[in-house]
């Protein structure tokens, strides 16, 4: 993929950014590990041995898909993987759309802070009443809910460094945040 970098401007606090997205990743990777041997375990002891595993599909869907789902949006959104609609981004001019990506960026941190809200305030709720599933094993709901707000936080924290790089770029005229790759003329994207 090809990225527009703005070099030593960025440099601390995206570093520190960079560091809170690999943590996230390799929590998520371990999770979709996790995923690809309990499944493989559930298969194979269920067809061959006719012994499934009871409690796979509850920890796979309760924990480790939450978790492979949310740990990964801010990374995804730091290297621009997410769905982009770049149609008119070569004909806008650098402030204004600079402009608009920090209004566009500054909405979707509304929407991840109440996102992110939500499921603080369901992760308290969670823990005080002990909630658990009704399944052979209890599974405490409380861990899940926690990993939705550890990833929307995070998220919210790349939704106002993008928030504020795009203003601030829109006020100076200078590249201060990385632009998501436009696609070429072929229609081919960058994948």
């Amino acid at each position: 993929m090809i990225r527009q970098s703005v070099g030593g401007s960025r440099a601390g606090l995206s570093r520190g950014l960079e560091l809170m997205d690999l943590c996230l990743m390799v929590v998520a990777a371990a999770a979709i590990g996790a995923i690809m041997i309990i499944v493989t375990l559930d298969a194979t002891l269920r067809y061959t041995m006719n012994a499934p595993l009871s409690w796979s599909y509850d920890l796979i869907g309760l924990y480790l898909m939450v978790a492979v789902f949310f740990l990964t949006l801010p990374d995804t959104l730091n290297h621009h993987a997410h769905i982009a609609v770049d149609l008119f981004q070569r004909l806008i001019p650098f402030r204004w759309c600079h402009l608009f990506l920090g209004i566009g960026y500054a909405m979707s941190t509304w929407v991840m802070v109440l996102i992110t809200w939500g499921g603080l305030r369901r992760l308290d709720t969670a823990i005080a009443r002990g909630e658990h599933i009704a399944a052979l094993i209890p599974w405490p709901t409380w861990v899940a809910y926690l990993l939705v707000v550890v990833g929307s936080a995070a998220l919210v924290i790349r939704c106002v460094y993008r928030v504020y790089g795009h203003l601030a770029s829109a006020i100076t005229g200078r590249l201060l945040v990385d632009m998501p790759p436009v696609a070429d003329e072929g229609g081919g994207g960058d994948i």
